[in-house]
C-alpha cells in the first residue's frame, strides 16, 4: 500500500513539473499595469490570490489580504479539511483543492499571487512552482527550513520578478522605522552586540519520537501533510502545531520567534550573511544518573552566536546573542530595577558605542535606555510609515502585486528576509550540530562554526552540511 501511494506521488510531481514547465514556456505572466500603459487602469483592480495552507495563521493572512478591499480569496488548498473548514465557510465561492499541484496545474492562468503558511518543510516546495508562474508569493516564516531552499527562493524573486514578502509583519511596524531613525541620528554610536530572546517554545521538545503511532484522521491527508519530509508513520498531537519541535518538518523557536525579532537588526544595519556561529543547547533529564538529547527533536532550550561582516553601517563586524527557551541576557544596567526588559517573554537589545536600545517583539514599544531618554528625543519622521503600522503588512504586499514587480516597496521581500532566514537557519545548524552523535562522541559542539558563502558550506565540521540541504523524500525534489 506504501509504495503504491508512493509510485502515486512521484507521478503526480513528475507531472506537475512537466506541466508547469510546458505552462511557463508557452505564456508570459505580464504584470497588469504593462498591459495598458502610464495610467492604466485594470479590468478588475482586486488581486486573486490562492491560498496554501488555509487554518491558523494562514486563515488569519488571507482574512488581512481580504480586508485589504483589493484582494479576492479565489482558491483554498489544505491537506486538512479540518483546518481548512473556517476558511471554506468565510470564503464560500472559493475553489478548494487538497493537492496544491492540482490546483496550480488547472488554475494558474486565473491566479496572480500565492499566499503559502504550511508547516515550515513545505514553504519551499509550495512556493517555488507559484513563482515559476509567475506568481506573486507572499511566504510565511520562517521563509524556509533548510539554508538552500531560502537562497533558491532569493534568487527566484529576482529571476522570475514576482512580489514577495514574508510573514513577519514586525518589518512593517512604526518601532523597526523609529529605533532606524535614532540609529541614524547617531544616537547610540557604533552597533557592535545585540542581544535578542524568546520565552518560546511553547510546544514539546527535546523529547524521543513517539513509539506509538496513532491513526490517522480521515480529515488529514498525510502523504500530503509529508511532502518533502522522510515518511514516518502519522502520531497523536503532532498537527496542527506540535511540528515546530520536529527536525524533519520545523525550525524549533529559533525559526518561529526568530525571524520577528532579528528583523530590525537587519533593517537598521544593513546585514546579510553570517560569517561564522557557534552554539551550546540544553539536555533533557532522562533518569537520576542521566541526561539526554534526543536528536530528532529540537532541544528544550540554547543559545548561539552568530558573527555578521562589518556593513556600510558598522565600524566593524556586529554579533549578535541569540537565547530561547526562557533564558534571558543579563538586565542592562541603565534599566530600572522594576522596568520590564523587552517585552517580559521576548525582546532584543541594541549595544552601540554611546548608548543602547531595546525593543519587545516585532520591534514594537522601542526604549532608549535609560528609558527616560525616549521622550528627550522625538525625532522628525525619516522612514515613511507604513500605513496601519504591522496590521498594514498584508495590505502593503497586495497593493505592491497590483502595481507590478518594482513599482511599489515592501517591507519584507526575498531579498531582505532570505538572507535573515539564511542566518537563523545557520544558528540551527550549530544548534542541531551540537547534539550530532558521531561514534559515542558529540563532536559539534564547542565548535566555532565557519561558513564558505559562495559554497553554502561549513568549512570545518563537514557532519552538519547535510542539512543545509536535506534529502527530499522521492518525488518531492525541489527543481530549480
Amino acid at each position: 500500500m506504501k509504495k503504491n501511494k508512493k509510485s502515486k506521488a512521484e507521478a503526480s510531481r513528475r507531472n506537475f513539473i512537466k506541466t508547469s514547465a510546458a505552462a511557463a514556456a508557452g505564456f508570459m505572466i505580464v504584470p497588469r499595469h504593462v498591459l495598458g500603459g502610464t495610467g492604466f487602469t485594470a479590468p478588475s483592480d482586486k488581486l486573486v490570490i490562492a491560498g496554501i495552507g488555509v487554518g491558523g495563521k494562514g486563515e488569519s493572512d488571507l482574512l488581512s489580504f481580504y480586508e485589504s478591499g483589493k484582494a479576492e480569496i479565489a482558491y483554498l488548498c489544505d491537506v486538512d479539511d479540518r483546518r481548512a473548514a473556517n476558511s471554506v465557510k468565510r470564503f464560500p465561492k472559493a475553489k478548494y483543492y487538497k493537492d496544491f499541484r492540482e490546483m496550480l496545474e488547472k488554475e494558474h492562468k486565473h491566479i496572480d499571487a500565492v499566499s503559502v503558511s504550511g508547516p515550515d518543510h513545505n514553504h519551499a516546495i509550495h512556493a517555488l512552482p507559484a513563482m515559476q508562474l509567475g506568481k506573486h508569493v507572499y511566504v510565511q516564516k520562517p521563509l524556509t527550513h533548510d539554508v538552500y531552499e531560502a537562497r533558491v527562493l532569493t534568487e527566484a524573486a529576482k529571476k522570475y520578478k514576482v512580489v514577495t514578502q514574508m510573514g513577519n509583519q514586525g518589518a512593517s511596524g512604526d518601532g523597526v522605522r523609529i529605533m532606524r531613525e535614532w540609529f541614524d541620528a547617531g544616537l547610540i554610536g557604533d552597533v557592535h552586540t545585540i542581544y535578542g530572546w524568546t520565552d518560546r517554545p511553547v510546544w514539546p521538545q527535546g523529547i524521543p519520537w513517539p513509539a506509538q503511532k496513532a491513526e490517522i484522521p480521515k480529515e488529514l491527508d498525510w502523504d500530503l501533510w509529508l511532502g518533502t519530509a522522510p515518511y514516518k508513520e502519522y502520531i497523536d498531537k503532532l498537527v496542527p502545531f506540535n511540528w515546530r519541535g520536529w527536525w524533519d518538518y520545523g525550525t524549533g523557536a529559533l525559526g518561529d520567534m526568530g525571524c520577528h525579532i532579528m528583523e530590525a537588526p537587519f533593517s537598521i544595519l544593513g546585514l546579510q550573511y553570517v560569517k561564522d556561529v557557534q552554539a551550546s543547547v540544553g539536555t533533557v533529564y532522562v533518569d537520576e544518573f542521566k541526561r539526554g538529547y534526543f536528536p530528532e527533536s529540537c532541544p528544550p532550550s540554547s543559545s548561539a552566536v552568530l558573527t555578521f561582516p562589518k556593513t556600510d553601517k558598522t565600524s566593524g563586524d556586529v554579533k549578535i546573542h541569540w537565547m530561547d527557551g526562557g533564558i534571558q541576557p543579563a538586565r542592562p544596567e541603565e534599566l530600572g530595577a522594576n522596568e520590564v526588559f523587552g517585552d517580559g517573554g521576548n525582546g532584543i537589545l541594541f549595544i552601540g558605542t554611546k548608548g543602547k536600545m531595546m525593543a519587545g517583539t516585532y520591534a514594537e514599544n522601542p526604549r532608549l535606555l535609560p528609558t527616560s531618554l525616549t521622550e528627550q528625543h522625538q525625532l522628525p519622521v525619516k522612514y515613511e510609515r507604513v500605513p496601519g503600522s504591522a496590521s498594514g503588512h498584508y495590505a502593503q504586499w497586495v497593493e505592491a502585486c497590483i502595481a507590478g514587480y518594482g513599482n511599489k516597496e515592501v517591507s519584507a521581500p526575498f531579498e531582505i528576509s532570505g538572507p535573515l532566514t539564511e542566518a537563523l537557519l545557520m544558528a540551527n545548524l550549530a544548534i542541531r550540530g551540537s547534539g550530532l552523535r558521531v561514534e559515542n562522541r558529540y563532536p559539534g559542539r564547542n565548535l566555532k562554526l565557519l561558513w564558505d558563502n559562495e559554497a553554502m558550506k561549513v568549512t570545518n565540521f563537514d557532519d552538519v552540511n547535510q542539512f543545509v540541504k536535506r534529502q527530499y523524500r522521492a518525488g518531492w525534489e525541489l527543481v530549480k
